[in-house]
């Protein structure tokens, strides 16, 4: 029974812990860091790191050792890791995987071979200078060492090509299809290491675990999936939205969680299948992930990675020549193992090196793999502050890193490839397959390529993922074999045409966008330029009310006059 001091001390370090997490975290994103950059951090001030050195009476105070408190604080870590997983689950597509063959998969293998191998040779050779614990027997440590190094963060992954404007782009898909491979693979391998280590139930053999672990992963991919995919419809029907259909999620992920836990390895493993099986399902709303991936992000996320603080002394646990030896190997083997694989696959020059910086991210996959070896004594705390440090590192430097490889000398504009042909000034159709139709006649009479063509690959390209962007704007494309320079169509839809948008917004304007097959970068570039352009309301505005070309080339000069008009008080002196 909590006494009233109990409850008000509960209260008080989880408001410390989520306000602290939550104003760090916004900061971080400010400076364009991932969320959970400021996250840690907040936990490092409130745990023994720096709260715990400068006011220890007061950290002692808020966050006791004994009693109910941190009992509660656990339960809260727990609950919010297994959503947190559940939302990472659900950003998995694996038809996109098949749908993007074999550059996907090359790189995909390449960014996972490579580094796992380096991986296991350090944990096998030498695992005392890399923090191994001496009870854990040698292959067992390899193992978790190699999947830790192999994972990749997805949701940093996808953040980050949202925000270069690039994540709906063939070179995003690729990376995203591929981290979604080395997702499952480095889960799937490291359940094997819980189960083989006994973290689980003492009384099941760890090939009975194993064995379950596979059983239960293989239903849930293929059962589970067209179960969900019957069910999800009904509710959507006759359940209300989204508390309905938040309700189901949460609900059957936890159930799944529990499921895995009992069967010998950690809850993660099962939210996370589960996100993948409902994540999948062609009847889930854009609206609706995004709907529960806010709630999970910046409400138990931030429990949770602050919370990490709690645990560790990450000023007595830091080891320099640790933390640049695992770093090393770790950017060495996704760098170079997914640019060789983009390289089979036919990808070139910089994107190929693209691919590689892309996936060189473990973010938070990496701390939630260390956490939990962590806690199954499988590494030291000096080894988990490395992989924290890296997976901070990692994530921090991709973007930047990324950016520069793609960044050209001048800026290409998609209006430059607009002509009055490809302008429709009305779409009357609400359907996305008939406005491509009409877009793609229109590309067809400027390309002199036949329509038919035209259609069939942006249609197939739609297919893979929906190119709806925030706040109604579609960007549908394609790379076309013969073309010998872009074209763009841009169409205006009064009615809104479901494009399945980030928002839930009808797009009414719908931007088609062609481009060489030999010139990947000049794609990733126009529809860039599209999403930057069109993101300013005003444009939106006047782009909208254009009833002819001249009106629309007058809409989208405001654009640059507004940025001309920032550049001129930039320089003007104070």
């Amino acid at each position: 029974m909590l006494s009233s001091l109990d409850v008000m001390t509960i209260l008080l370090s989880v408001a410390a812990l989520l306000g602290t997490a939550r104003l760090l975290g916004e900061l971080a994103r400010r400076i364009r860091q991932p969320a959970v950059l400021g996250e840690i951090v907040a936990g490092v001030l409130l745990g023994p790191t720096v709260m715990g050195r400068l006011a220890p009476g007061l950290a002692t105070w808020l966050f006791p050792a004994t009693g109910p408190e941190p009992i509660v604080l656990a339960g809260f870590s727990h609950v919010a890791i297994v959503l947190y997983m559940l939302v990472a689950g659900m950003e998995v597509d694996l038809s996109a995987v098949w749908r993007q063959g074999r550059p996907a998969l090359l790189v995909s293998l390449g960014g996972m071979l490579v580094p796992f191998a380096l991986g296991l040779g350090l944990g096998w050779f030498v695992p005392a200078a890399v923090g191994a614990q001496p009870h854990v027997p040698r292959l067992l440590f390899a193992l978790f060492l190699a999947a830790a190094l192999a994972i990749s963060a997805l949701p940093v992954i996808v953040r980050m090509l949202i925000d270069l404007n690039i994540f709906r782009s063939d070179l995003g898909m690729v990376v995203v299809a591929a981290a979604i491979v080395q997702d499952v693979t480095g889960w799937l391998v490291f359940s094997a290491v819980l189960g083989m280590m006994g973290a689980g139930r003492e009384s099941t053999p760890v090939p009975t675990t194993i064995a379950l672990v596979v059983v239960f992963a293989g239903a849930m991919l293929t059962v589970g999936r067209w179960l969900l995919n019957r069910v999800l419809p009904w509710l959507q029907a006759f359940a209300s939205w989204p508390g309905g259909i938040l309700g189901f999620t949460a609900t059957l992920g936890m159930l799944s969680g529990a499921l895995t836990e009992w069967i010998g390895v950690h809850a993660v493993f099962g939210s996370f299948l589960f996100g993948v099986a409902i994540g999948d399902s062609r009847h889930l709303r854009e609206r609706t992930r995004v709907t529960l991936e806010q709630f999970v992000s910046f409400v138990f996320a931030p429990l949770f990675f602050a919370s990490i603080g709690l645990r560790v002394d990450f000023l007595r646990g830091f080891d320099a020549r640790l933390v640049v030896l695992v770093l090393t190997v770790a950017l060495a083997g996704k760098v170079l193992g997914a640019t060789l694989g983009a390289r089979l696959g036919g990808i070139v020059g910089r994107q190929a090196w693209a691919t590689g910086v892309a996936l060189s991210s473990s973010g938070a996959m990496g701390i939630i793999f260390g956490l939990l070896a962590l806690r199954a004594h499988i590494i030291s705390e000096r080894l988990f502050v490395a992989l924290v440090v890296i997976a901070l590192a990692t994530s921090s430097l991709s973007g930047p890193v990324l950016q520069r490889l793609l960044k050209t000398t001048q800026r290409r504009r998609f209006v430059d490839h607009l002509t009055s042909k490809t302008f429709v000034p009305r779409l009357d159709s609400t359907d996305p397959a008939a406005v491509i139709g009409v877009l793609a006649e229109a590309a067809a009479r400027a390309s002199g390529i036949d329509r038919v063509e035209l259609e069939r690959a942006v249609l197939e390209r739609e297919r893979m993922m929906s190119t709806g962007l925030e706040s109604g704007v579609a960007t549908p494309h394609a790379r076309i074999e013969g073309l010998v320079s872009p074209v763009v169509a841009l169409g205006l839809c009064p009615r809104g045409a479901d494009f399945d948008t980030v928002d839930g917004s009808a797009c009414t304007i719908v931007a088609l966008t062609l481009t060489p097959a030999e010139t990947p970068n000049v794609q990733i570039e126009l529809l860039a330029d599209i999403a930057r352009t069109l993101q300013d309301p005003r444009v939106r505005a006047d782009v909208l009310a254009a009833n002819s070309y001249p009106e629309l080339l007058a809409a989208l000069r405001t654009i640059d006059e507004a940025q001309h008009d920032k550049r001129t008080d930039a320089a003007r002196p104070r």
